[in-house]
């Protein structure tokens, strides 16, 4: 049996992809040295980084978050954002676990196209915490 990653450690899997996408970590949840992000609207995001003049959100999900009706308009309003001053727009990355991607990507689906391509659904990996 898969042993269920810890929220932290979700967080830095998030982080791992965002280095990976040449961002680098501008605020994160669980840090130590970081700041946390600022709720962006009403909603509580875990990682915020830039590349260059582009920037990205990082949010994870748990199936608790996926029984929540309000989910859809989070993510559609977190992915339709832009910056103040040159209204590029931001990236925004969902990390899942790996059973719930099925789901998250349905719930995706339903959301514009313009918006949704602004969202990258990112698969958290148990193999560095068995």
């Amino acid at each position: 049996m898969k042993k269920q990653l810890s929220q932290e450690q979700k967080v830095d899997q998030l982080i791992k992809t965002f280095w990976k996408n040449g961002y680098l970590t501008l605020s994160r949840k669980y840090g130590t040295y970081l700041p946390e992000p600022s709720p962006i609207g009403n909603y509580e995001v875990d990682v915020v980084g830039k590349k260059v003049k582009k920037y990205a959100i990082g949010i994870t999900l748990n199936e608790n978050d996926l029984n929540d009706p309000n989910l859809r308009r989070k993510i559609e309003f977190l992915a339709s954002r832009q910056t103040r001053n040159t209204n590029n727009r931001v990236m925004l990355f969902v990390g899942v676990e790996n059973n719930l991607i099925k789901r998250t990507r349905g719930l995706i689906k339903l959301i514009p196209e313009e918006i949704r391509k602004f969202i990258k659904v990112v698969p958290h990996s148990h193999q560095r915490y068995n």
